[in-house]
């Protein structure tokens, strides 16, 4: 008599891809990409400290990157 396959813990499984697991990992790619997006658009920008009249402030540390 030979044992069932199925019940061999050393026997590769195959789980079927349900439309959820698929759905899912969509939703992950589309947040990564917006994070890179969204870190891509924060590197290039170049923002300036205003004052209360909203004048833009003169700092002499305005380019110390």
């Amino acid at each position: 008599m030979e044992p069932d396959p199925s019940l061999n813990p050393l026997s590769p499984r195959r789980s079927p891809v349900t439309p959820l697991t698929v759905f899912l990992c969509l939703i992950m790619v589309f947040f990564c990409g917006v994070l890179v997006f969204v870190y891509a658009a924060t590197k290039r920008a170049h923002p300036m400290m205003l004052d209360q009249q909203g004048r833009p402030l003169n700092h002499s540390s305005e380019h110390q990157r």
